[in-house]
């Protein structure tokens, strides 16, 4: 069973956020908060983690589009092929916040996801997400955890999320209660700039 453990966005505790760190680098799953909604996330680097996370979300792994969370925009070029001013200008002005960018993927992407040509950055405007990530020393694939009810859409109680998923994953990040509307996608990675859903970000910076 999923331990649940409880941090403040204002200021993660950093004990805390080792334990969580662990939990990931052992191929674990967790439940974590973001600017948005809760997500479900495990290491980039951990492929039987992923593959974990795509048999919960029912779909195949090098067809799956998760994000990639990362502390801030200096991973880009790990996982994107090199973007022009205009794009980076962009980033910079929508992150840290809740957006989900989708670029083209480059040739440094984890094996997995070497069919993929394109992939879906997000920098969440969440402290405890970021300290996780920066702690981490990579991104976390994620993915957002949604509800089968089709009025509640995203389930925004902590306590309600562990009762559902601690027989799924390996711990439950509290972190107060969630936002109920997902990140807005935003896809850069054909030289156009296309809104493929709105969320909670504005679509005013672009």
């Amino acid at each position: 069973m999923a331990e649940i453990i409880k941090l403040y966005n204002e200021n993660p505790n950093p004990k805390a956020i080792e334990k969580i760190v662990k939990v990931l680098k052992k191929g674990g799953l967790i439940i974590y908060p973001t600017d948005t909604v809760y997500g479900l996330g495990c290491d980039i680097t951990n492929n039987k983690a992923l593959e974990k996370i795509a048999r919960i979300k029912g779909v195949k792994l090098d067809k799956a589009n998760f994000s990639f969370v990362c502390e801030d925009l200096s991973n880009l070029s790990d996982y994107v092929k090199q973007i022009d001013q205009p794009t980076f200008k962009l980033l910079k002005r929508a992150l840290p916040g809740p957006y989900t960018f989708i670029l083209e993927g480059n040739n440094k992407l984890p094996k997995v996801f070497k069919k993929k040509k394109t992939v879906g950055i997000r920098v969440p405007d969440n402290n405890i997400a970021r300290a996780i990530v920066s702690a981490l020393g990579n991104p976390i694939v994620s993915t957002s955890i949604k509800d089968e009810d089709e009025v509640i859409e995203y389930t925004t109680d902590p306590e309600l999320i562990y009762e559902k998923w601690k027989n799924k994953v390996d711990l439950v990040v509290d972190g107060g209660y969630g936002d109920n509307q997902a990140s807005t996608v935003i896809d850069l990675s054909n030289g156009e700039t296309e809104v493929i859903r709105k969320g909670k970000g504005s679509i005013d910076i672009l």
